[in-house]
């Protein structure tokens, strides 16, 4: 069967289903395009492993949604972003392979006029330093600190993103960062989760303080990527949307309706063995 490459869909992956406000936020910016997302649930989280097993993780999981056909991966886990980019890129060259941390990082540069910049994310993305790491190539001045914020996670996942229990919990996480540094002008959501309690962020950080979506930054990264490489898929059908798990379809989704912000059944839910 003949295809056009444009007409396939942009495949993205997570670890478990975090990675539903990047794809929330690509089918946003891309309403014409299909997409084929696969959370690894079975093995989440992947902030706990070695870069040696994340990165065989993330090979067995993209080789699933490469074998089924898609025009370009997203990789949409920090941890995936900070240690498997060029691995993967290497692996399945030439299929453009897009992370969430360089979009990020580069949005935060962009962002700041003081150049002293937060990261919020897991534990495990802090240590690694990836963040740190890629906004300092792009602005070697840059005054960087991490703040983990790991019930943020908890929160996204319960959905009790509104009031004051995230709130309570934002300002024990930011308000000592803000206070010991008046010049930081730039909060980083590093992780897939903290998206949707952008809206709280914005509340306690101010108007002064700009807060950067990674989930959206990667979208216009990946639009801007089809733009050069003419690979907008056309709109002369509608666009789907296939989502894979390796465990758990209740529960998949439950939590992906409030990351996708849209209703889920576990019977749109397809299983796969990795």
């Amino acid at each position: 069967m003949s295809y056009r490459p444009a007409s396939l869909p942009i495949g993205v992956f997570d670890s478990g289903v975090g990675g539903l406000t990047v794809l929330r936020a690509l089918r946003e910016a891309l309403p014409n395009e299909s997409f084929l997302y696969l959370g690894d649930t079975a093995r989440l989280p992947y902030g706990t492993k070695s870069a040696k097993t994340v990165e065989r993780y993330a090979s067995q999981a993209a080789q699933v949604l490469v074998d089924r056909g898609v025009k370009l991966l997203v990789l949409a886990c920090n941890t995936v972003s900070a240690v498997a980019v060029e691995p993967l890129r290497a692996r399945f060259r030439p299929l453009p392979v897009v992370g969430v941390v360089g979009p990020g990082a580069q949005a935060a540069c962009d962002a700041t006029q003081t150049g002293h910049i937060l990261i919020t994310a897991t534990e495990g993305t802090i240590r690694g330093g990836a963040y740190e790491r890629a906004i300092r190539q792009r602005r070697p001045d840059a005054v960087v600190v991490g703040q983990p914020c790991p019930l943020f996670v908890a929160l996204a996942e319960e959905d009790w993103t509104r009031g004051e229990v995230p709130e309570l919990a934002a300002r024990r996480y930011l308000e000592p960062r803000l206070e010991a540094d008046p010049q930081l002008d730039t909060v980083v959501l590093g992780c897939t989760h903290f998206p949707v309690l952008a809206g709280v962020v914005e509340t306690v950080v101010g108007e002064g303080v700009r807060v950067v979506d990674s989930a959206r930054t990667t979208a216009a990264a990946v639009s801007a990527l089809l733009d050069t490489a003419g690979l907008h898929r056309d709109a002369s059908s509608e666009p789907t949307l296939t989502l894979l798990a390796t465990d758990d379809a209740e529960r998949f989704a439950r939590v992906g309706a409030v990351f996708l912000a849209t209703s889920l059944r576990p019977e749109d839910v397809e299983l796969v063995d990795l």
